[in-house]
Order: C-alpha cells, then structure tokens, then sequence
C-alpha cells in the first residue's frame, strides 16, 4: 500500500543557520554566516523524504527562485522516479544553462526523492546500491586562513584527539611563505603520523602554487586541492609534471567535462565531487564510475551526511570530509570511532533535520 501510493503529494522549503561565532576565510571567499535550506517533499503515503543544501550567504533569492521554478513540476510523481525527473528538470533548465544554481535545486530534489523511496521500501539507501564497506575513513577539515596559528592548531590538535588520522588546511595566503609557517606549525603539532592535506580554493597562480609544493616536500603533504581555477587543464598538467604532488579536484564540477579533462592530461589523483553542485545520486555515481576506470580514489566534498552512504557503495571510495555544522540540528547524527564514520542503519538517509532548528519558506 505505501508502494503503491508514492506519489509526490506537496513540498515545504525550510531555512536554517548554526552559530559561526565570526568570519572565516579561505583564498577566494569570506563567510559571513552557515547557513542551509532543507527540502522536504511529502508523498501520498505520508512519508517524508528530505535533503539539504549548504547556502552560506549567497544569492538567497536566486536559489529560493530555482526552487519555485522547479519543485511544481515534480508534483505527482512517484518517488522511484528519479531519472524521469532528472530529464524533466534538465530540459526546464536548459534555456539559461544546466550548470549553476538550478542544478542545486533539482539535486537537492533527487537527494529528496532517494531520501523518501528508502523510508517508502523502510531500508537504508546503501542496501539498495549494495556496500562495498560498512565504514569509511573520515578527515579532519577546516584550517581557515582567518585563523591565528593558535587557533589552527587548536582545531587539528582536537581532530587529533578524536581519532582523526588526516588534516586539511586552507593555503593561498598572499605570500606562500606565510602557508609554508602555517603548514610546518601543523606538521611540528600533530607529528608524522598524521597525514596533512592543503587546499587553495582555486586561489593561486601557477609559479606560486609550484613554490609551495617545493618548499614543502620535506613537510609531506599528501595532496593538494585546487591550486588553480578549476579550467586551468593545462596549468594543473604542468604543475603535476613539475612537481609530482598528488592532485585533488572536483568540488566545483556541474557534469562530467572537468574530470575527462584532467583524466586525459593525468593530472589528477584524487576525485572530490559535490553532491549538490554535480546534480545528485545519478551524477555522483557516474562520475565515481568514471573515476574508477582510471583507478582514482573519491573523496567527495562536504556532506559526509550523504557521502557516507555512497562513498561505501562504490569500489574507489576512501574517505569523507568533516564539518559538524548540522550535528547539532539533526537527529541522528554520524557515529565516529577512531577516525572512521559508520552506515547509518535507518531508512533512506539515516537522518532528519529537527523541526525546531527550522524556519519554513515555501
């Protein structure tokens, strides 16, 4: 009976915001607040499938919009038919192009479906896919470049004290200098047994981003996340040709064109979609997949959340990223035992947001 009325009924767009205490920097952005939407889409069988997208404080109206254009064209249709609505959802943005911030919104809508169709079968999505692990290897992230020293090694030291076997921080200070002092600090703290990661948020050009990696071999760093702007195929070939690091990217792909590229000048080590920004279960795995055939790692980005799940389905995954902006607003969230976090073993995604944390829109 809940099969077989699992038709999208109504939606309800929600906001929420978890305390930033103040600014934090990296190489290309100041943010000013966290803050998310939250999606919840309601079937006829009263099942409530959710997601949620990470919106700090940009273009509020824009995304709100994309919402209001997109969510009433998924009405009445059933929860397991989330190709169908990929290929409705692309044609209706494709005047205005299917990158950018409409493929949030119609993510955002997948992740939704997904989330309803495994409380509608009442099984976690991983037994749907089928696992390949039952945990994954989490690392520690952050490591601002609005952060004092102090404050930088007080938050790697407290991953540290978790369990947490890798740490990654923000470079692409004015002065690459000033990374190697923040970097060797990092390393002359946690020690070597801790792998260190540096990430430049697209913020660097290529002769300083060459300079850095030389001045910090003896600090082994073992990859480096978007030195240059993501389109940059030939300047990521030299930097890896000159230099040998490994190479992480991903995080700002809306489809597919950016991984083929680098694949093709084997100058990538390490894959990092974004859940959100590439369009949703369909496209993450796709990518994933085609990461695979080249025998590149994932390491997606940001929601650990979902990437749980579907960095344990597949054969190349090997780790999540850590931000416990939404621990305290969901209910269930992660288990976290000496730096690995564990399948969630509810329905759908394994987790909701708490009805108090939010503040409906639509």
């Amino acid at each position: 009976m809940k099969i077989s009325s699992s038709n999208i009924r109504d939606y309800h767009l929600y906001e929420t915001k978890v305390e930033l205490g103040k600014n934090i920097s990296d190489a290309t952005h100041t943010l000013t607040e966290i803050s998310f939407l939250v999606l919840r889409l309601r079937l006829e069988n009263g099942i409530i499938g959710e997601s949620y997208l990470l919106t700090f404080q940009y273009s509020p109206g824009a995304i709100r919009g994309a919402f209001a254009d997109l969510l009433p064209l998924v009405a009445g249709i059933p929860a397991y038919e989330t190709g169908r609505v990929r290929e409705v959802l692309d044609r209706q943005s494709e005047y205005f192009g299917n990158s950018g911030i409409n493929r949030w919104a119609g993510a955002a809508i997948n992740i939704a479906m997904w989330d309803a169709w495994g409380k509608t079968l009442g099984m976690p999505l991983w037994k749907l896919w089928g696992v390949y692990r039952e945990k994954i290897m989490m690392y520690g992230s952050g490591g601002w470049l609005s952060y004092s020293v102090k404050e930088l090694l007080e938050e790697v030291t407290s991953y540290v004290e978790r369990g947490f076997k890798a740490v990654k921080i923000k470079v692409g200070s004015t002065d690459w200098r000033e990374d190697i002092r923040r970097l060797s600090a990092v390393r002359q703290e946690v020690g070597d047994h801790i792998d260190i990661m540096m990430d430049a948020n697209q913020g660097m050009d290529l002769a300083s981003a060459i300079a850095l990696v030389r001045e910090a071999r003896e600090l082994n760093i073992y990859w480096f996340e978007e030195p240059l702007g993501r389109t940059d195929f030939d300047g990521y070939k030299s930097l890896k040709q000159h230099t040998g690091i490994s190479l992480a990217m991903g995080e700002r792909e809306y489809d597919l064109l950016g991984l083929k590229n680098l694949l093709q000048r084997k100058a990538i080590d390490i894959w990092q979609p974004d859940l959100l920004r590439i369009g949703g279960v369909e496209d993450w795995r796709e990518s994933a997949a085609l990461a695979h055939a080249y025998h590149i790692p994932v390491l997606p980005h940001y929601y650990k959340d979902y990437d749980i799940t579907l960095t344990c389905t597949i054969p190349n995954g090997k780790g999540i990223e850590s931000f416990d902006w939404i621990d305290t607003i969901i209910d269930h969230p992660l288990t976290v035992k000496d730096g690995y976090a564990y399948l969630q073993d509810r329905p759908g995604w394994g987790f909701n947001f708490l009805d108090k944390s939010l503040r409906e829109i639509v």
